[in-house]
């Protein structure tokens, strides 16, 4: 794989998969051979747009990929991977993996079975700010997230905590690198029948905590993480592509002074950024960034919040 062209489609074409196409037929080395959506006009349409074929049933790309991303709402991944991991054909599924640790396993399950890769889009993990500070970020103590958006026309067949908080569940839990031990959450519903805004605290077994808000009726869109550690304070902007970096500097004889500030980071669109990855990943036959494990275990946290919030757990 590392010399041919990598025959790509992105099966489902909406807000999200229309950009996994328009980048995807610019990336060097792939071929875009079709975007597949169930809604034949937009197929049509965004084919038109980056010079593809479009099609509305995945049965007719099955024989012409060599790997698939997979854009469509969350209630259809499993069913719409299941058939090209039989195949042993890789698939990028976009955040969530799945609805449920039932429907992620079934995932890693049929990929395990045939050796095909998955790798899941948890874009923020790409995003060039959360890479910078990664190397910076060793033993975090404290960690507040806030992520609020205005309210979507898209992703309501999901609460905010599969939606937008299940992002920071997955930044959160690789920075970290413990296992959960308690979970504190609250959600309400307010424009639909689903959570619309949730706030959960976290404790790991390290004893890290992690205080974590998601909301998606916000008049504002506000995308922060904030983390301490000992002697270190970071702060990252996900949607400014910002991260500053604050240091306790002792000096013999002297009062410790606190120095730091903005850290350049080389900005850069984080879903680009993640289709490099996978088209990387696919090459050379070694893991992406996300694996279908990393998404499972933020299925499995999220759906954890989730069931803490109906059950009203404390």
């Amino acid at each position: 794989m590392t010399d041919a062209r990598l025959r790509v489609a992105v099966i489902g074409v909406g807000h999200l998969g229309r950009h996994h196409a328009r980048i995807l037929s610019q990336l060097p080395g792939v071929d875009l051979v079709g975007v597949v959506d169930a809604n034949r006009q937009r197929a049509d349409e965004t084919a038109a747009g980056v010079g593809t074929q479009s099609f509305s049933d995945v049965s007719a790309v099955i024989d012409r990929v060599d790997a698939v991303s997979i854009a469509v709402p969350t209630e259809a991944h499993a069913g719409v991977a299941m058939p090209f991991l039989d195949r042993a054909i890789p698939v990028l599924i976009e955040k969530p993996l799945a609805r449920t640790v039932a429907e992620a396993d079934t995932i890693l399950r049929a990929a395990s079975r045939s050796g095909a890769r998955v790798a899941v889009g948890h874009t923020e993990r790409y995003n060039p700010a959360v890479a910078a500070a990664k190397p910076i970020i060793t033993r975090p103590r404290f960690i507040e997230v806030h992520r609020l958006g205005v309210f979507p026309d898209r992703s309501l067949d999901i609460d905010v905590v599969f939606d937008l908080m299940i992002h920071d569940l997955d930044i959160v839990a690789s920075l970290v690198g413990s296992e959960v031990t308690h979970i504190d959450a609250v959600g309400i519903p307010v424009l639909t029948h689903n959570v619309d805004i949730a706030n959960v605290r976290l404790r790991f077994r390290s004893g890290c905590i992690a205080n974590v808000t998601a909301s998606r009726i916000s008049r504002d869109r506000v995308r922060k993480i904030r983390l301490f550690q000992p002697e270190t304070y970071v702060s990252i902007d996900y949607g400014l592509q910002e991260l500053e970096v604050w240091r306790l500097v002792r000096t013999p004889n002297q009062r410790p002074s606190i120095e730091g500030g903005r850290i350049d980071v080389t900005r850069d669109e984080p879903l680009k950024r993640e289709l490099e990855d996978f088209v990387r990943s696919v090459r050379t036959g070694t893991p992406p960034e996300v694996t279908g494990e990393d998404g499972r275990r933020a299925v499995a946290l999220a759906e954890q919040i989730t069931a803490s919030m109906a059950a009203g757990v404390v």
